[in-house]
This record gives C-alpha cells, structure tokens and sequence, in this order.
C-alpha cells in the first residue's frame, strides 16, 4: 500500500459560553475516523500557509468564518497514522498525518447563536461541555490532543 504525508490543521473553536465544536463525518465520504466526533479541520494545500488551510477548511465544513478572530496555535505535537481513500481516485492509501491545532475564541457568540452551515464532509455537530469530551467515540488523535491540554 502506498504512503502519504499530510499536514493536517485542525480548530478548537470555543463559543462565548465556553463550549466546544464537534462534528461527525459522513461514512461513506471516504474520510478517516468517520465512526467518531472530530475537531474541523483538513489538510494543508502547497500554496497555504495553516492559517490558510484552517480558515478555508472550517469554513467549508461548518460556515463559520473565522477571519474576526484571533487564530493561536495551542499543539503542534501530534500525529497519525490511518487508511484512507482517496477522494479523487478512490485508491487506498497509508496516511501519516502531522497535526497542528489552533484555537479560536467565538468572544461574541453563544454556541446557540452561531450560525453552522454543514456541506463538505461533516454530517452533524454539536457544541461540548469539556467536562463532556470522555463520554463520546472521539478520533485517537483528538483523544491524545485532549489529554495534553488536560481536558480529559
């Protein structure tokens, strides 16, 4: 099976009261962890820098443009490893991911008020308590992310 490298950005993105935004893939998109709760996110083009990659990709999965907010770096420590099928191609791939984690603060919106426009590859949302996190299936990388930052 071929190998590939990824960079993968990905957003804890908080709303005013403090919760955080989940989505689940479609399973049959072809994506990874399709079975558990993800951070938005996706991989980096050649012609982006993170940022770039961040802003589009939470854009296209949840609508929420992130340009008014302030975008910090919190992790940069984690990688993966998971079959893939390509989109494109349908060709099953070994993908070696190097995760990079931002935060954005919703400083002026209750997770009730923002406005979530799934399309791309998320099916459903929802916003979590941290104290929460333990209690769903979350993707082994968001799993280890959390534990670092001490949410679980």
């Amino acid at each position: 099976m071929r190998e590939i490298n990824r960079k993968i950005v990905s957003a804890l993105i908080f709303s005013k009261d403090g919760k955080l935004f989940q989505g689940m893939k479609d399973e049959h998109g072809g994506g990874v962890y399709a079975d558990c709760w993800h951070l938005p996110g996706g991989g980096v083009d050649s012609n982006e820098t993170n940022e770039e990659a961040l802003a589009r990709e939470v854009k296209e999965e949840t609508g929420i443009d992130l340009n008014p907010y302030k975008i910090e770096l919190v992790d940069n420590k984690g990688a993966g490893k998971t079959e893939k099928v390509l989109k494109d191609t349908g060709e099953k791939v070994l993908c070696n991911m190097e995760f990079n984690v931002y935060k954005i603060d919703l400083y002026n919106q209750l997770a009730e008020d923002v406005k979530v426009v799934l399309s791309d590859d998320l099916k459903k949302y929802a916003w979590r308590e941290i104290k929460d996190l333990k209690n769903y299936k979350l993707t082994p990388p968001s799993m280890e992310l959390f534990k670092r930052l001490g949410y679980i």
